[in-house]
Order: structure tokens, then sequence, then C-alpha cells
């Protein structure tokens, strides 16, 4: 074989292995979340946008291996193990249930969090300025303005002497959580009703329970289970015509009365970027956690309508967004 001819075949020889070692050499982010993929696309949108900005685009230079437990939050141990095992290189952990699982799962694998709840409680940190160890990650204000939403709540429905709280049992954190807002309301003069529910059924249950103790308004706590359940939990307040507030707007898109929470999609878009710190170099110790301070109030305004609410014009006036 001529010298010529013996190159050409090493050269058709060798792009194959050059491809492949391409392929490997890609990193592949573990994305681990509680609940279903359904209604995440604005929040997983935000989440590349960040990755982008830091260079990753999705197909071409990274991989994203997605992990959902469909809200059963005991399938996350398995499904968290399963990533570890792949040796991942960054573990992206949305909802506070996956947090703690991924926490558990390893200690030498980069964990990106968002959380609605106090990482320094939860333990995954050892503070919000030195996080320390693997992980870090992005804080929304969801649980800290729960005693906001319960006052909004309080004045649009002012006759309500009880107001019940829908809580996961299952979710780290729930048992501070309701108490914070049960020595509220008892503040305001209000009389409280704590409903718990993991399942569709229970969901049910907790609305037919509702309607027996008299509650004249309810609080949907922050849960991915629940924002996975949102369309079930939507349509039993209309059919129980029980004026409910909720933590995210998709909530209100579907008929919900009203939504008060910090913006998920801007939580999603900050951990898109810490993601990719991480995979250009950045330790999670050395990336303090950051808080996001937006918030979105959205009313519905058929709905309340539906209900014979009159809504207070300042209230109105304060909305990021009003659905008529």
């Amino acid at each position: 074989m001529r010298r010529r001819d013996l190159l050409g075949v090493l050269i058709t020889m060798a792009v194959p292995l050059v491809a492949r070692a391409q392929q490997v050499a890609k990193p592949v982010i573990g994305f681990l979340n509680g609940t279903s993929p359904e209604g995440y696309r604005r929040f997983l949108s935000a989440f590349h946008s960040g990755l982008n900005e830091t260079g990753y685009v999705q197909d071409r230079n990274i991989e994203v291996e997605y992990r959902w437990a469909e809200g059963h939050y005991e399938r996350l141990p398995a499904l968290a193990a399963d990533l570890v095992h792949r040796k991942v290189a960054v573990i992206v952990a949305t909802s506070t249930p996956a947090n703690v699982i991924a926490k558990a799962a390893t200690t030498e694998i980069p964990i990106v969090f968002t959380t609605s709840s106090d990482p320094v409680e939860l333990g995954l940190v050892a503070s919000l300025s030195r996080p320390g160890g693997n992980v870090t990650g992005v804080a929304t204000l969801n649980v800290e303005v729960d005693s906001k939403r319960l006052q909004i709540l309080h004045e649009l429905v002012p006759s309500a002497i009880m107001i019940a709280f829908l809580v996961n049992p299952n979710r780290p954190g729930v048992e501070a959580q309701s108490a914070s807002l049960e020595k509220a309301a008892h503040s305001m003069g209000r009389q409280t009703i704590v409903l718990s529910a993991a399942s569709e059924s229970e969901i049910d249950m907790a609305f037919a329970k509702l309607a027996n103790q008299g509650a004249g308004a309810l609080l949907v706590h922050t849960d991915a289970f629940f924002f996975s359940r949102r369309g079930q939990i939507v349509e039993l307040a209309k059919r129980y015509s029980v004026p409910a507030v909720f933590d995210r707007r998709e909530f209100a898109e579907l008929g919900g009365l009203m939504s008060y929470g910090g913006s998920v999609t801007d939580v999603y878009y900050r951990a898109g970027v810490y993601t990719g710190r991480i995979l250009n170099g950045a330790k999670p110790a050395d990336l303090p956690v950051q808080q996001s301070t937006k918030v979105e109030l959205v009313i519905n305004l058929k709905t309340a309508k539906a209900l014979s609410l009159t809504l207070p014009p300042m209230l109105l006036a304060s909305a990021d967004e009003v659905i008529e």
C-alpha cells in the first residue's frame, strides 16, 4: 500500500475515535425534581437561558439527564442514586424534597438547588454566604411571604372566620411552616384547620373536610406535588366555591383566585448560571447562596367575580397581572 493511501486509511479510522472522545468529554447535568415535567417548560427555558449565558447549550456542548419523581417523593433516593452512579458533572435539584435527597446522595458531585425553604434550616448549606461542601443554589421568597399571602387572603375575605391550610405532610419543614401560619392567623382573630394531602385522593378528601368544617378561605402551601396537581386543586376550589390563594402564577392562570410568591423563572435562570459557572471550574463552596427577591402578584378577576368578591383597589393596582 502506498504511503498516501495508508495515511488516508489511518485518518478515516481516527475520525470515529475522535468523535467518540468528544462525545464522552461532553459534560452531563443531572436534573432531579420531585414532580412531573408538565408545566415546567417556562422554568426549564429560564434554566437553559442561564446555562447559555455561561457558554453551555443543550446537545451542543452539554447533555441534561432528567429525573422526575412524578409527585412520589419516595422515588427520589433511587433517582438521585442513579445520577450519582452515572457520575454526572453537576446535579441540579429543584423542589425542596429533591434538595434534601440530593444532598444525602453525594458529597463529591456538585449540587445546585432551587428551594422555597430556608436552605440553612434544611441542612443544605452551613450558611448563605459560605455554603461549604459541595452544595449551593438559589432560594426564592415563597415560604417567607406566607404571612403576606395570608394577610392578602384575609383582606379579600374578611368574613372568613376559619381559614384552611392545605399541606403535604411529606414536604420537609412543613410542621414549622404550618405552625408559623397558624400563629399569624390566630393573631388576626381567625381559626385554622390544617388539611394534609399527599395523593390525588387525599386532595379530594381534604376539600370535602374543608366544606364539612365550614372553612371560608384556603391557603395552599408551596409544594412540588401540589403544583403538579394544580388543575385538580383549582377545580376543587371552584366546585366548593372557596376563595383560595396560591404561591405560583400557574394556579391563577388555570382559574385560581390569586397567586402571590417568588418568581420561579428567575430562580431557575439563576440556577442555570450557577450550573454553568461550576462547569467552568467554580466550586460550590465559593458560590454564596443567592436569594431571589422578585415577587409576583397575579389576580384572576373572572374568578373573583364568580365568588362575588370585591377586590380592594390598592390590591388591584399592585398586581403584576390581572387576568380577566
